[in-house]
């Protein structure tokens, strides 16, 4: 169950990441050369922090007893 967070955390980084990148896009298009520079490297951040956030997730083991299931 603690997987789906962290999976869910690298989603959400995504889309936050690609609506940056669209940002920038529509920056250098219009002209905005300074826009367009900035919300690509906010872009690339949060890429850099999904990714870690989906590969942190998948390499996470846990270690120690578990609970036991119930019923």
């Amino acid at each position: 169950m603690s997987r789906i967070f962290g999976f869910v955390i690298g989603a959400i980084w995504l889309l936050f990441a690609l609506s940056a990148l669209s940002s920038s896009v529509s920056g250098w298009s219009e002209g905005h050369s300074d826009l367009g520079f900035w919300w690509g490297v906010i872009g690339v951040l949060l890429l850099i922090a999904c990714g870690v956030a989906i590969v942190g997730t998948l390499r996470y083991s846990y270690q120690g007893p578990r609970k036991p299931e119930p019923g």
